[in-house]
């Protein structure tokens, strides 16, 4: 059984089920751009997964958050699980949802330690040798979320894992192997039906 110090159960006996093919034609069918974008990368696409379009939305962070909820479990394989971790912008609702589904505490991670107050980069607490898992929205050549999983590790956290949203397969996996975390995805674009 996987649980964290506070106690919170992610084994669930009565466990919601998600249509896998149903929630991916409803991502493509909310979010998916056509046209001509410039990512994070710097590479251009003919196609966009606009993140927003899909965060913004509370019944489909409800069926994310089952998701992830399973994706965790399974990342964890029994190990135990003491906190969920995403980063400004676009990690803060999944990581949100997927808290409030499992009962395991947050934490933000800032693109940079902020300036004032606190000037902390990491809000919430965490605790050195916490086991963490970083949720993610969209992933392209996954080059922020190894930084924030650097920056989690730099803090004293232990990594399990990182899992997407969607990975774009564009080179996220290979980034995470050479950062030492391991990556899911709870879809690839080929799920969506994206065929640039």
């Amino acid at each position: 059984m996987t649980t964290s110090s506070s106690g919170t159960n992610l084994d669930r006996s009565a466990e919601r089920r998600i249509d896998r093919q149903a929630m991916a034609k409803r991502l493509a069918d909310v979010a998916l751009l056509r046209g001509e974008f410039t990512l994070r990368s710097g590479r251009t696409s003919s196609y966009y997964l606009d993140k927003y379009r899909f965060t913004t939305q509370p019944a489909v962070l409800a069926d994310l958050a089952v998701l992830f909820e399973q994706e965790i479990r399974s990342l964890a394989s029994g190990r135990k699980v003491d906190r969920l971790t995403g980063a400004e912008l676009g990690g803060i609702p999944l990581v949100t949802a997927a808290g409030m589904r499992t009962g395991l505490p947050i934490v933000f991670i800032r693109n940079q330690k902020k300036d004032y107050g606190t000037a902390q980069q990491l809000e919430g607490p965490l605790e050195k040798g916490d086991a963490v898992v970083f949720l993610e929205d969209v992933a392209t050549t996954a080059g922020q979320a190894a930084e924030a999983c650097q920056t989690l590790r730099d803090a004293g956290a232990e990594v399990l894992g990182a899992i997407a949203v969607v990975d774009r397969q564009e080179g996220a996996a290979e980034t995470m192997a050479k950062a030492g975390v391991p990556f899911r995805a709870l879809f690839t674009k080929a799920d969506l039906g994206i065929d640039e």
